[in-house]
């Protein structure tokens, strides 16, 4: 059964959050795809993953880059997951719905700004949408010191 994990960023935002996720889903020995709703979005998540931090890059790669079977972690705005990853993060409002059901996914995590009202109000919509499914659903936010916390 495939787990739901929501992710409210409040204190940091989604350029800071994912890079640190991905490192760990690749740590487990997953790929990922990280579905974007616009362009501007993956492009500028595309630049980011190359420079987060100063002695290391992420490897992933888009579309435009070809050989997506390959990539680690494989960013796109379409309905594709050509890489067979095991972890989809869902972020800028991408639906989470589609692929709960597909196999091979161990985890669906949803990225959400709580500074964008229009962000927290689809977060809550997708969140009472999975209610009625059997899979299990977790919901982390930040602590003062940064850290995620299970709140429900």
């Amino acid at each position: 059964m495939t787990q739901v994990w929501f992710y409210l960023c409040e204190r940091s935002p989604l350029e800071q959050v994912l890079p640190d996720l991905l490192e760990k889903s690749l740590q487990r020995g997953w790929k990922a795809v990280v579905q974007c709703v616009s362009d501007a979005r993956l492009l500028a998540l595309d630049r980011r993953l190359w420079t987060y931090r100063d002695d290391s890059f992420m490897p992933h790669g888009t579309a435009r880059d070809g050989d997506g079977a390959q990539q680690p972690v494989y960013l796109t705005t379409a309905a594709e997951s050509p890489n067979g990853a095991a972890v989809r993060f869902c972020v800028e409002g991408a639906d989470p719905a589609p692929w709960l059901d597909q196999p091979g996914y161990q985890r669906i995590v949803v990225i959400f700004d709580g500074n964008d009202q229009e962000g927290l109000k689809l977060a809550r919509q997708q969140w009472k949408l999975l209610k009625s499914t059997s899979h299990e659903r977790t919901y982390f936010q930040q602590n003062d010191d940064g850290r995620w916390v299970k709140t429900a």
